[in-house]
């Protein structure tokens, strides 16, 4: 079966070999270059004991030699799980256990932690880079293993906001669906399409919507190793970006440089925003730069995009996140399992063919997470006349306050517009009376709690108001791929009732 990344890459080596695939920093390479350092990787991995069907962990930050290994492993016919550059030994250890790895190819500043993982669990080894660099030159070759439609070529690990990971299977027939969703609008990816990456490629935005897709169309992926707002800018401009895609922070960032005034970013075409709330004075800003932000909504087990903002409608509908796409359907479905109608709330339900098939080795997650053909997300979310959908929280993160809902994300949305807010997160704090209430936490130049609470008296019903709210030198955490890591915010902050002073 030839319908692969593997395919797609020899076709385009064949075609257009001396045009420019990937830039990592100021490296460059080409079609022909990419294709035949691969291949002999792949070669090589094989050689040396990598069967069909292996899972081959990869470990390293940004890096030219990593697109190269996920090519190559996945070409040698193993399952590739890109690894969080930033895990420690023993989550290294959790997932190698969990995908049963064979080998970690490790960039050399993560030897040592792929090493210290490897004692207590499933047997794996552990190779430095060094194979890759040795592979970058000599002979062509075409060597490549191709897996069936419905054989897994990829297990991504969750990022575990919202619990423990799971490995998200990822086929060849799910890339591909995506890859053509992705490209039938008018608004989507083309063959040729100059992308800018500046998240990590080991998660969902980075290996599928950046080097997977990207390879696939034949186009030119630009890896920066760490966001540089005011580079990202002059990128955009130098290559003609095309695509561009990241949570709000990365978009306000570089809208806040100088040089973002006068930049000319007219070729960027697809640039979508999503993980977080987008401020509607953001979308203003790059609107003003002739760029339409389109707010997605989606998750690895949906292949990272099930729906997203049209074009013509991302002014007009700020907080939609569209109406699914050309094979996919994204619902709002109730308890009952019924979907529910226009305006009533419910869970987020998505069914097509980028679904995927299921977890690694786990039929019970699986089994919960996939009924009767519908995806089940765990957020909630409401639609209106038309079928736009508009997230409104995690299911899980919902404060219940004498028994009604209180949406975190609807009082962050508020908080934000406050002058000074620079990052605000919303948790659950103990209360002997209703239960739970609300706490803020703020980093900022904000001057007092008074004035938080002030401002949500504005803009809030009485009961939604913060009773707790706390103003923070430091930064918020976050995770690797840039959201707010409310896992790690309600355990720093578990004790609020205890520790500060109520707001109200």
């Amino acid at each position: 079966m030839a319908a692969s990344v593997g395919s797609a890459l020899n076709w385009w080596a064949r075609t257009k070999g001396d045009e420019t695939a990937l830039i990592v920093a100021e490296d460059r390479l080409t079609f022909h270059e990419l294709h035949d350092w691969s291949s002999r990787l792949a070669r090589r991995l094989s050689e040396d004991g990598v069967k069909p069907g292996d899972r081959v962990g990869l470990l390293s930050a940004n890096a030219l030699a990593w697109p190269v290994a996920a090519l190559a492993i996945m070409k040698s016919g193993a399952v590739l799980v890109p690894l969080n550059a930033r895990l420690k030994p023993a989550e290294i250890r959790k997932i190698a256990d969990d995908a049963g790895l064979s080998l970690i190819l490790a960039g050399n500043a993560h030897v040592a932690a792929a090493q210290a993982a490897r004692p207590g669990g499933h047997e794996f080894g552990v190779v430095d880079f060094d194979i890759v660099e040795a592979e970058r030159t000599g002979e062509p070759d075409d060597f490549r293993i191709d897996r069936a439609p419905e054989d897994a070529i990829a297990v991504i690990f969750t990022s575990g906001s919202t619990g423990l990971s799971k490995g998200v299977i990822l086929t060849n027939a799910g890339l591909l669906s995506i890859v053509l969703e992705n490209t039938l609008t008018q608004d989507g990816f083309r063959p040729g399409t100059v992308t800018l990456l500046v998240l990590p490629l080991a998660f969902t935005p980075g290996l599928v919507y950046g080097l997977l897709m990207t390879t696939v169309l034949g186009g030119t992926l630009i890896v920066e190793p760490e966001l540089n707002p005011s580079r990202a800018v002059g990128l955009i401009e130098r290559h003609g970006v095309r695509a561009l895609f990241g949570v709000p922070l990365i978009f306000e960032a570089m809208a806040k440089t100088p040089e973002f005034t006068e930049a000319d970013l007219s070729s960027l075409q697809t640039a979508i925003v999503g993980g977080a709330a987008v401020p509607v004075e953001l979308l203003g800003r790059w609107a003003d730069k002739g760029v339409l932000l389109r707010q997605i909504y989606g998750m690895t087990e949906a292949g990272g995009v099930a729906t997203a903002t049209l074009r013509h409608e991302a002014l007009e509908h700020p907080g939609s996140c569209g109406i699914g796409s050309i094979f996919t359907d994204v619902r709002v479905m109730g308890e009952d399992g019924e979907l529910r109608g226009p305006g009533e709330q419910g869970e987020i339900v998505v069914r097509g063919p980028l679904v995927t098939p299921g977890y690694w080795d786990d039929p019970t997650s699986t089994a919960q997470a996939i009924r009767d053909g519908w995806l089940h997300s765990g957020d909630l979310g409401v639609a209106d006349e038309s079928g736009r959908i508009t997230f409104v929280d995690r299911m899980k993160d919902l404060i219940i306050s004498g028994g009604i809902n209180i949406s975190p994300v609807e009082l962050e949305s508020a908080i934000g517009t406050l002058d000074g807010v620079d990052e605000v997160a919303v948790i659950a704090a103990s209360d002997a009376r209703f239960g739970e209430t609300p706490a803020a936490i703020i980093t900022g130049t904000v001057a007092s709690q008074e004035a938080v609470i002030a401002h949500c008296e504005t803009l809030l019903s009485d009961y939604k108001i913060p009773r707790y709210v706390v103003l923070r030198d430091q930064p918020l955490p976050r995770l690797p791929s840039g959201k707010l890591d409310k896992r790690a915010i309600r355990a720093e902050y578990h004790d609020v009732p205890e520790r500060f002073p109520r707001a109200r």
